[in-house]
Formats: C-alpha cells, sequence, structure tokens
C-alpha cells in the first residue's frame, strides 16, 4: 500500500492538538535542521522570520497547518506522509529530537517541533501577499458552512475526469485525497471512474453529504492512522477500524458482502470499490 498523506481530518486534527499549546506563545529559540523540506523561503529567511514573533493564530488551510504570526506572515507546514508536528513541555530528548526538521523554543519553557522522518513535507513562509495568492489557487472548504451542494455542482460541472479525481483536485476543492475519495464516492453509491459532469442533481446531492459526513466522522475519530500519522498530542488517529473500503480489496463489502476490487487505472492510486454498491461500469471504458 501506498502511506497516504495526512488529509483535512489528520491536519484538522493535529491543528485543534496545537492550538491551546501555541496561540500567543513568543517564538524565542528556532531552529531549522533540514532546508530540502522549503519552499520559496531561504533558511535564513525562515529563521529570521520566524525568531521573536508571537503566534497570534493556529488553523488548518487545506491539508496545510497554518501559524499566523503577529507579524502578519504565516508559517505553512504540509506535514507529507511521515510527518508529526508536536509540542514538549520543557526540552525534548535526544531520541525525540531524531529526526527533528524545525525546533522552536517557546515562552513558558514549551517547545514546538515538526519531525519528518523522509522529509516529504514543506515548510512555506508567506507574506499577505503571498498567502492571498497561494489561498485563492485552492478550492472551497467543503466543512464550511457555507459550503453547500450548488459550490460542488459548480466544482463538479465541466470536467469529463473521473468524479473520484475531480474531488480530489485541490483547486476544486480542499482537502480530500485517496482515503476520504474512496469512502465518500462508496457511501454516495457512485462509480469512481463516472466523468463528474455525469453526475445527476441526486448523485451530487449524494456525494455532498457523503464528503461532508466522512470529513467529520474522521475528525471526531481524530483522523486515520497506517503507519506514520499521530495526532498532535503523539496519539494514534482511529478511523482506520471505520473504513468501508480503502485498504480493504479482496474483502467482503460492509454494505452488501460483494468482493471489494481495486485499480490503478482511474488515477494513478489505489481506488477501491464494491462493484455492485456502486454499479461500477467496466474500466476498460474509464
Amino acid at each position: 500500500m501506498n502511506w497516504p498523506v495526512p488529509e483535512l481530518p489528520e491536519v484538522e486534527t493535529i491543528v485543534r492538538d496545537l492550538r491551546p499549546e501555541l496561540t500567543s506563545r513568543l517564538i524565542e529559540n528556532p531552529r531549522l535542521f533540514y532546508s530540502d523540506v522549503l519552499y520559496g523561503v531561504t533558511s535564513r529567511k525562515l529563521l529570521a522570520g520566524l525568531r521573536g514573533r508571537r503566534i497570534v493564530e493556529v488553523f488548518r488551510r487545506a491539508k496545510h497547518a497554518v501559524f499566523l504570526l503577529d507579524s502578519g506572515v504565516r508559517l505553512i507546514i504540509q506535514p507529507g506522509m511521515s510527518g508529526v508536528m508536536l509540542v514538549y513541555r520543557g526540552s525534548p530528548s535526544a531520541a525525540e529530537q531524531r529526526y527533528a526538521v524545525l525546533t522552536a523554543e517557546l515562552s513558558g519553557g514549551s517547545t514546538f517541533m515538526y519531525r519528518d522522518v523522509r522529509r516529504l513535507g514543506t515548510i512555506l513562509l508567506l507574506d499577505e501577499q503571498g498567502w492571498r495568492a497561494y489561498t485563492a489557487r485552492i478550492g472551497p472548504e467543503p466543512l464550511a458552512d457555507d459550503f453547500r451542494v450548488a459550490d460542488l455542482a459548480a466544482r463538479l460541472g465541466g470536467s469529463r475526469q473521473a468524479v473520484k479525481k475531480v474531488i480530489m483536485d485541490q483547486h476544486r476543492l480542499a482537502g480530500v485525497g485517496n482515503i476520504y475519495a474512496n469512502e465518500a464516492l462508496f457511501r454516495a453509491r457512485i462509480d469512481p471512474s463516472l466523468p463528474a459532469d455525469r453526475l445527476d442533481p441526486s448523485q451530487v446531492a449524494r456525494l455532498y453529504r457523503s464528503i461532508r459526513t466522512v470529513l467529520s466522522q474522521a475528525i471526531a475519530s481524530q483522523g486515520t492512522t497506517f503507519r506514520d500519522y499521530r495526532t498532535g498530542t503523539g496519539a494514534r488517529g482511529s478511523f482506520q477500524f471505520r473504513l468501508h473500503v480503502y485498504g480493504r480489496e479482496g474483502r467482503p463489502c460492509r454494505r452488501c458482502g460483494a468482493t471489494l476490487a481495486m485499480t490503478h487505472s482511474i488515477d494513478g492510486r489505489a481506488t477501491t470499490f464494491c462493484w455492485r454498491c456502486q454499479a461500477v461500469r467496466s474500466l476498460n471504458d474509464a
């Protein structure tokens, strides 16, 4: 299995854990151990931009944790498939600092650490103008109060790509990755290979409800842990025990008992589905 990158529920869980530990804290001694995770910023500029700044707000955008500083600059961390963000009371041990990418001593005696075994995550530092341009390229948040069925329909319309691929496109919809695309499409009883512009209004409505339900349930379960993902307190998520299709290829469908199938032909990633419940057409036509 390709281990998944943390998606909306995982990053939302991390942010909720970190927020009370980081908000209003002063960054006193930031240290960067590897620069290959930086995007659009040098090591010197990153550390200068963090040193002495106060963390005003901690929130999530799509699959990114965002730390707003009192300078108006935003530190953005996309943790990748093996990244972990934690706050330690006091100084972390040598073992805990193994694989550390970025650390920051904070006022009050705690230490923030971004640790990434394989360094597949990304760190950015954006001013207000850079942030506006960056967030404008990302689609709407599917759990936002003002996100409606009509908004999803607009995002799906006009695309002949497979619906699974479209809802995973971060320019069209924020935060949905392979795990939750598989799950939402199963719950909505929709063929993942169906062209997005061929969904009828009832299918769009079901998909809208399914996306919001599965993301909310995953957040309540603190995300899905297969291997590396940990919450902001170092705990494992538990939504892996509630998955209907993802990672269950060859096993019986929990709904109808048919053997779940898996293909890489839709978007190059593992798509697990129930050919019966989702009325999947021939993959040769996908």
